[in-house]
């Protein structure tokens, strides 16, 4: 966690109060926004991109989403494409900047937070560079991919085999004209090591999971996918028992395929090899002993939470923020989380799903907004002396 000397403020500094502010512009942010506009609440959204939409459009350059275009809009603005069709990265990113205009979204862009807390009087206090912002709710939209996750051997590897993780990559161009080691066998692995199989030797490190049987791009995936959307939004989710006792599972496990199956994978030449477990003489080393002669590496092994700049005891073990199935940091009144992977159900973190997960938060911002003045006395005092417990006093 950074100091509470981040957050406090000194007497020149510039303040800025609202009742909500949302931390993070993609889909789960503005789709939050979209609410909190349509029940006339005030807010403010902050993102740390230079324009919205730039964490997609920051993606490789030929990802496109998994899910139709149907599938891919935001409350109240469907995707601007043909509904069997699949959009690019650029694609979204244009999207997400149309329907920040359309609905005339307050997005300050090129906002990094580098801290929250709790001020005395118990509001919020969220430091950005210079400048404070107070608010009686926050919302953390920063999504799913927040920090890259390498193994710690990685530094070990030769300095001439070049290195990218997946967040990094965006074409083939970058690599060197050589054999090139994938490691992580889910989707954006796939991907990645099918395309690079185009025109070089290809391996594909670890185990694959299960993968959905029929082309998602198909005639068979046009009848499947709606029925399979229907139980990633209805069935799949915490609130029926078949979601309660399925969605711990699939969490723990491995993520299907959805694009490329294992056939497409030998078609291309693309060769399974087991895990990657350290370093041997500057080379990737695998389960099986055999060191890899490559000339560049690719890093598709996920994510970890970056949640070390919230000074508020709400995080677990992992750095992961601790909310409930609906999205409330029920230790902290005030403070929610949205678009996070199964957050309420299957597809929370999607851009077609994220909006179900953001109008209950918001509907359960308003109840608290417009508490009469005792309950919301009630809930500032409760916020206020947890801040005053942390130590030093923050600017409000």
């Amino acid at each position: 966690m950074s100091e509470f000397s981040t957050i406090a403020s000194s007497p020149g500094t510039r303040v800025e109060e609202y009742e909500t502010v949302v931390i993070g512009g993609g889909q789960a942010g503005l789709a939050t926004g979209y609410w909190l506009s349509r029940l006339g609440r005030p807010f403010l959204i902050l993102d740390a991109g230079e324009e919205i939409g730039d964490s997609w459009r920051r993606r490789w350059d030929s990802m496109r989403l998994f899910t139709p275009a149907r599938r891919d809009g935001l409350p109240g603005m469907r995707f601007p494409a043909p509904k069997h069709s699949f959009p690019s990265r650029e694609e979204m990113g244009d999207y997400l900047e149309a329907y920040a205009q359309h609905f005339q979204l307050p997005v300050r862009c090129g906002v990094c937070v580098d801290a929250l807390g709790r001020g005395t009087d118990g509001r919020f206090v969220i430091a950005a560079g210079e400048r404070r912002f107070v608010a009686d709710h926050v919302v953390i939209a920063t999504g799913p991919f927040s920090a890259a996750r390498v193994p710690d051997f990685s530094d070990q590897l030769d300095s001439q085999i070049t290195q990218l993780h997946s967040s990094q990559y965006r074409n083939p161009a970058q690599l060197p004209d050589a054999d090139v080691l994938v490691v992580g066998a889910g989707n954006s692995g796939a991907d990645i090591a099918l395309e690079l199989a185009r025109d070089r030797r290809v391996w594909l490190s670890g185990e694959l999971g299960p993968h959905i049987p029929f082309n998602i791009e198909g005639l068979s995936g046009r009848l499947i996918f709606p029925l399979l959307w229907q139980v990633w939004s209805h069935v799949l989710t915490f609130g029926s028992p078949v979601g309660r006792r399925a969605l711990p599972k699939i969490r723990a496990g491995k993520e299907p395929l959805i694009r490329v199956k294992p056939k497409d994978l030998a078609a291309a030449g693309v060769e399974l090899v087991p895990r990657t477990i350290g370093v041997r003489d500057g080379q990737p080393l695998l389960d099986d002993e055999r060191a890899m002669a490559v000339g560049g590496v690719v890093w598709c092994t996920g994510y970890r939470p970056q949640h070390d700049w919230i000074d508020l005891p709400v995080l677990d073990e992992d750095c992961e923020l601790v909310t409930d199935h609906h999205g409330a940091v029920a230790s902290e009144p005030g403070l929610y989380r949205v678009g996070r992977e199964f957050l309420y159900a299957f597809n929370s973190h999607t851009v077609g799903g994220v909006g179900r997960d953001a109008k209950r938060i918001v509907e359960e911002i308003a109840r608290s907004a417009d508490l009469n003045p005792a309950g919301r006395r009630l809930l500032l005092e409760r916020g206020a002396v947890q801040g005053r417990r942390r130590a030093a006093p923050l600017a409000s």
